[in-house]
């Protein structure tokens, strides 16, 4: 468990070492939170469940520990050996995709201070040359301060850069008509659309079936995952445009997660599961248990020393 953000990046060293391997990430575990798999393997769900316990995925990063969908926080769990990472993408006035969770910036930036007569803050509202510059680390700690809203092509090179892989949530869609296309192509210029991105590192989801569906009409051969908790009667109904379902850990049992496994998705495998937030050793375990293939989380070190695998 790392205590303080400051001492997180120093301290994860101590216990890994790290090979890169032929553009994937490869970690030699030699201590807590460091088993994520070695890139190997076909398809972006490699080294599932089946391979030894759930995968381990970095919630807006290694977010308990630096502030969420900055680069910092996607370096921090690069260093604690995660090399799955999972963000949030919406649109700035001038038609820029960046990578923050609210709608609103008020809360992870100091968008207050600088723009006062701006209130309610949208993203939507200011445009890329604005949003650049606001402060997104202070808000979590000092060592933070000068932290930055990265654009989506500025993350995407720097998780290239990591050698790490990406689940991809296009956020509030309808507040951005078109922004599937607009991902896809970002993604494409920076090279995430080739064969071996799309087999082994990237994964595109949404709260928003309309948007899942609309992204896997583009690229079909894109893994995509619906964000939520479909009633066992409409799962085939996901499963015709979608490779996975991931739901929040307090609305399923094992019998749900079964159902889900038991019908094969867009690409014509065993459908998937990965559940969200879990930050606690007790509900990692819990949801194992049932039979999940992956875990959403902020304290990626606390999930992995709990249900261990890789």
């Amino acid at each position: 468990m790392y205590v303080r953000p400051a001492a997180a990046a120093a301290a994860a060293f101590l216990g890994f070492t790290l090979t890169l391997l032929g553009g994937t990430a490869s970690y030699a575990a030699t201590g807590p939170g460091s088993a994520t798999g070695t890139g190997t393997g076909t398809g972006a769900g490699a080294g599932r469940a089946a391979l030894g316990g759930p995968v381990v995925y970095a919630h807006r990063g290694a977010s308990a520990y630096a502030p969420e969908n900055t680069l910092d926080a996607i370096d921090l769990a690069m260093q604690m050996g995660f090399d799955w990472v999972e963000n949030d993408v919406q649109r700035t006035k001038d038609g820029v995709l960046v990578v923050i969770h609210d709608d609103t910036l008020a809360r992870t930036t100091d968008v207050e201070q600088r723009f006062p007569d701006r209130a309610p803050w949208k993203v939507k509202d200011f445009t890329w040359a604005e949003i650049s510059v606001l402060d997104a680390g202070s808000w979590f700690g000092g060592e933070y301060a000068g932290a930055s809203v990265p654009s989506l092509r500025q993350y995407l090179d720097r998780v290239q850069r990591n050698r790490q892989r990406l689940l991809l949530e296009i956020k509030k869609p309808e507040l951005y008509p078109g922004i599937e296309e607009q991902t896809l192509k970002v993604l494409d210029d920076a090279g995430w659309l080739d064969a071996r991105h799309v087999a082994q590192r990237l994964v595109v989801q949404s709260f928003s079936a309309d948007s899942v569906r609309i992204v896997h009409g583009l690229r079909p051969d894109l893994v995509t995952a619906f964000l939520g908790t479909p009633t066992v009667a409409d799962l085939p109904r996901y499963a015709e445009f979608t490779d996975r379902i991931n739901p929040w850990h307090t609305t399923i049992s094992a019998d749900w997660v079964s159902a889900v496994h038991g019908l094969r998705g867009a690409h014509g495998k065993a459908m998937e599961v990965d559940t969200w937030i879990v930050d606690d050793a007790a509900t990692a375990r819990k949801v194992q248990a049932m039979g999940v293939d992956g875990i959403i989380t902020n304290a990626p070190d606390v999930v992995q020393d709990a249900v261990g695998g890789f």
